[in-house]
């Protein structure tokens, strides 16, 4: 065991022991290793603002602290594995979980440390998220309705009543609240809707490459649509160009 004394950081100030979860971003493998000690090819290192100077780490079974100048003696290296994404640390392992909760380089980026505070303060931010989202949508009239679901659903929408249009859209507002606040934000979705109801109706149409529209009447073209744009889109801003504010003039006109 070391009997080198031990420097406190500041960052340890506050620090609560307690039994401690970490867990895997975007992982869950059946084991994963964390390193734990550096190399050359790998350093593990912590920059320490109180010394102005990196310190190197190491996880001994046998040590009391995580840094290698605090450590002295026969020193019993550990491997840090997390087993299906998960590694629970009792409390009695503060060295194991100060390197992991305070100064492991991959804190936050291969694996985070478990909250209940942070997880209900998350669940709270998406629960006034999808509030929010919901109050929009039931503010929405019909048109506004028909044009966002149009998104999601295409052309089924022409086939949808105006409760089933609702209910979905309350729905989606649920499951995708951010996505409905943007499209709601979004100027040019009730243009896109009409552009495709235009399509729908013969009114235009849109070429097999998905390139060129025209008149559905006589074939002349309307646009180009730019490369790796996509066409309706492209179409709901071309209509509010000079030339393109008369196509939808007379494409409205059409559609009455």
């Amino acid at each position: 065991m070391s009997t080198k004394e031990i420097q406190v950081p500041s960052i340890e100030r506050g620090w609560e022991i307690k039994e401690r979860t970490y867990i895997l971003r975007n992982l869950s493998p059946l084991t994963y290793r964390l390193q734990s000690k550096s190399s050359r090819r790998k350093p593990l290192l912590w920059f320490d603002t109180d010394k102005n100077y990196n310190r190197e780490l190491r996880y001994a079974t046998n040590q009391r602290s995580p840094f290698l100048d605090e450590q002295d003696g026969s020193a019993l290296l550990g491997h840090i594995v997390f087993r299906k994404g998960i590694l629970v640390v009792p409390k009695e392992h503060q060295a194991l979980q100060k390197l992991l909760s305070l100064y492991h380089p991959l804190k936050d980026k291969r694996y985070y440390e478990y909250s209940k505070t942070e997880e209900a303060k998350d669940e709270l931010e998406v629960l006034d998220l999808q509030l929010d989202a919901m109050n929009i949508a039931r503010e929405m009239d019909i048109e506004q309705i028909e044009a966002i679901m149009r998104v999601e659903v295409g052309s089924e929408v022409s086939k949808m009543t105006s409760k089933e249009l609702k209910r979905d859209l309350l729905v989606y507002a649920m499951k995708n609240p951010e996505a409905l606040i943007a499209l709601a934000n979004d100027e040019n979705v009730e243009l896109r809707n009409f552009g495709i109801k235009a399509q729908e109706n013969g009114i235009i149409k849109l070429s097999q490459d998905q390139r060129t529209f025209s008149w559905g009447s006589n074939g002349r073209k309307l646009m180009t649509v730019p490369f790796d744009e996509n066409p309706y889109s492209a179409l709901a801003s071309w209509f509010k160009t000079d030339e393109g504010v008369e196509v939808y003039k007379s494409i409205e006109k059409k559609l009455k």
